[in-house]
């Protein structure tokens, strides 16, 4: 069981406000050779280590915030948002000498059309520098972890880095780098770095294009540095972790669809220090960590996970081999769905037991397919096909079932439900089309009523006579007593 309660995390760095303003490209402008953005919503929520300690306390655990913040709007924006979001200690030191670091992103279907930034990134003065030391010896002690994310914005100079490294190390806590440097040993002391392939590369000065390359480098540069254990974020390749004792461990990325990876750093270096906090060793601390990104990257702008979303995902992880990657927990089946909506695209949702399958579950699946763009199909956990067809039943177990629906082409996830009826499950998705067979109507489709009052629909298929589970598993029983004869 993943538990966070009680963790106190750190978090040192260059706090940041994001702000996002979301419209439409319909035309050009005729004053000049610029997309013109209809505007339809703006939101805004903390950047850089802001988004660090959102993590952490979206997860359960506390985070102490510690920045610089400029005396102006947008730093009384981000003391809001800190108080808004609850689980964040506000140690932010404010500041006249320069302005809260601000980056506002228009995005237009879906593409960042221009980002505009705020910010002075000259390094701290000697009087701010020995308040932000001041502050961490302050409230380091009842801290389980340090993380420090540096963003090269000026807050984080050698004595801010040393002192705060020292002191937690002296205190016995692991000390998170997310480094933006290319000399490592400018972080030297840490526990665990949080390099990305492009951050690694730049520190190796060398090519890094197998994964031997890349885990020859993360040694080589942990012994330059003096740091515990590198832990390289690849995108799409997922995590390598390089330790002190020479061990290499690696897992591949379980993102089942990515729609931003922005952030996805932050949610990284986040779950690991209360992973680590939680007395978790580095192997598994990584494990968690890449669970959550897989969640994180299939929401857009820079998203945080919830704790049941986390455990879902790391659930949904272990099995994913079986499953071909597109079994997902309800969690992440409702990030994608999201996701699909936002970009146009009908997400279509089907559910039954598909113990035995055959023409007709064949047949079905492909018709929904051809009048959606996303096919969900919700699968009956083991104990709820007994409730539904007896103790006989299912024939083959929930991860078998998953395995050969994940194999069809019609499908894009399956989730799994514990309950009786999807309509719980149905609530949390939101699709826009239901699909049953033509043995029901409207009125008796679990969700339907859901769905409906959304805007959505309800499509009955039909059906391929003669073709059932019941009907195969009757025919078997009667050849076997007849070969018995």
């Amino acid at each position: 069981m993943i538990s966070f309660d009680g963790r106190r995390i750190m978090c040192l760095g260059d706090v940041m406000l994001d702000r996002f303003f979301y419209g439409q490209i319909d035309r050009i402008s005729p004053e000049a050779p610029v997309p013109v953005v209809r505007m339809k919503e703006n939101r805004a929520m903390l950047g850089g280590v802001g988004n660090v300690a959102r993590n952490i306390a979206s997860l359960g655990g506390e985070a102490v915030l510690i920045g610089l913040v400029g005396e102006d709007l947008a730093g009384r924006e981000i003391a809001a948002l800190i108080e808004e979001t609850g689980g964040i200690v506000d140690a932010n030191i404010r500041t006249r000498s320069r302005p809260t670091i601000s980056k506002t992103r228009i995005i237009a279907s879906q593409q960042h059309v221009v980002r505009l930034d705020e910010e002075t990134a000259d390094s701290i003065g000697a009087g701010e520098t020995a308040l932000v030391c001041e502050r961490v010896s302050n409230l380091l002690p009842g801290c389980h972890a340090l993380i420090i994310s540096d963003y090269a914005k000026g807050l984080l100079c050698a004595e801010v880095v040393q002192h705060a490294i020292a002191e937690a190390r002296a205190l016995g806590m692991p000390v998170l780098v997310d480094p933006k440097r290319d000399d490592f040993a400018f972080y030297a002391g840490a526990t665990v770095m949080t390099p990305n392939l492009k951050e690694l590369k730049a520190a190796a000065r060398c090519p890094l294009e197998t994964d031997e390359q890349v885990a020859e480098a993360a040694q080589r540069l942990m012994a330059e540095a003096g740091v515990e254990s590198i832990l390289v974020t690849r995108s799409e390749k997922g995590m390598l972790l390089a330790e002190a004792d020479g061990s290499i461990h690696a897992v591949p990325a379980n993102a089942k669809e990515v729609f931003d990876v922005s952030g996805a750093g932050d949610t990284v270096i986040a779950v690991v220090a209360l992973s680590l906090a939680a007395g978790q060793a580095p192997p598994r601390a990584m494990r968690i960590a890449n669970s959550a990104a897989g969640v994180v990257v299939s929401k857009l702008g820079t998203a945080t996970l919830s704790l049941d979303e986390l455990i879902s995902a790391v659930e949904a992880d272990a099995q994913e081999g079986a499953a071909g990657g597109k079994l997902v927990s309800a969690g992440q089946a409702a990030s994608i769905i999201e996701g699909w909506q936002r970009r146009g695209l009908t997400a279509g949702f089907t559910n039954g037991c598909f113990d035995i399958l055959h023409r007709g579950h064949v047949t079905m699946l492909q018709a929904a397919r051809d009048t959606c763009d996303r096919l969900v199909v919700a699968l009956n956990t083991d104990d709820s096909v007994r409730r539904l067809k007896g103790q006989s039943r299912p024939v083959n177990e929930l991860e078998d079932r998953a395995s050969v629906i994940a194999a069809l082409r019609p499908v894009d996830l399956v989730v799994c439900f514990s309950e009786d009826t999807p309509l719980q499950l149905i609530t949390q998705l939101k699709p826009d089309v239901l699909f049953k067979g033509a043995d029901y109507t409207v009125d008796t489709v679990v969700g339907a009523d859901v769905v409906l009052a959304r805007g959505g629909r309800v499509e009955l298929l039909d059906l391929v006579p003669g073709r059932s589970t019941s009907n195969i598993i009757a025919r078997s029983q009667a050849m076997t007593g007849v070969a018995a004869e």
